[in-house]
């Protein structure tokens, strides 16, 4: 009878793991600031431009935000009338539309780290 012993060294796959979350935060984040654009009230693109992904690399968490004193209430406000394709709830729905897609990016960075 013959005997294998292994070990299993987890960090350099955790690294990699680690390495292909972040990047495909990054990207999510992105994708969803993207999508997100195409549906921001606008109307001389200040919002627009105001959109930044933040990845927070200590808690594996991103953030997509626009950053003006109005972007709250252009989101929340259903009853303000925008141009065609425009809405409120701009960021909200795109996340619940591409929420899946998100996902699919995040998982596809950490196999393609995994892979090495």
């Amino acid at each position: 009878m013959s005997r294998a012993r292994v070990r299993w060294n987890a960090q350099p796959a955790e690294r990699a793991a680690r390495a292909g979350a972040l990047r495909g935060l990054r990207l999510g984040g992105e994708h969803l600031l993207e999508v997100s654009n195409q549906r921001v009230p606008i109307e001389e693109g200040t919002l627009e431009r105001s959109g930044t992904v933040t990845v927070d690399e200590a808690n594996l968490d991103t953030v997509v935000s626009y950053d003006t004193p109005y972007a709250i209430r252009q989101h929340e406000e259903l009853e303000y009338r925008h141009d065609e394709g425009r809405e409120a709830k701009f960021l909200e729905r795109s996340l619940d539309e591409e929420g899946a897609v998100i996902l699919d990016l995040i998982a596809a960075q950490v196999r393609r780290s995994l892979r090495g």
